[in-house]
């Protein structure tokens, strides 16, 4: 049973018995909300999600590209691989660097 967290996601069809799930545990989503693409999974239950954003240099009146790279939990039920993209959402602190979850894959790598 999926419980909802307040953002207009479609909830993952899969259950999972993590208790860091948005959706089938306890935690809760608040803040700021991402959307980006799995640059790692390779650590349990961890996924790297990185996305661009321009800077505006006002001395040269220019845009620079400057990338961002955030750690998220990555819950069973989601199980985000690399490539894919995914909606992270801010949540309290879940270890020293992880202070995203994933709620949403919206499109799979093509492998």
């Amino acid at each position: 049973m999926t419980k909802n967290i307040g953002v207009q996601v479609t909830p993952p069809k899969n259950e999972c018995t993590d208790k860091l799930c948005p959706f089938h545990g306890s935690l809760s989503v608040r803040g700021r909300t991402f959307e980006g693409v799995v640059t790692s999974s390779k650590a349990t239950k961890t996924a790297y999600v990185s996305w661009q954003r321009q800077i505006y240099i006002s001395k040269y009146q220019r845009y620079t590209k400057k990338s961002s790279k955030v750690a998220a939990h990555n819950p069973p039920c989601i199980n985000a691989q690399e490539g894919d993209k995914v909606k992270i959402m801010e949540t309290r602190p879940l270890s020293k660097t992880k202070h995203f979850v994933i709620i949403e894959k919206q499109e799979e790598s093509i492998k």
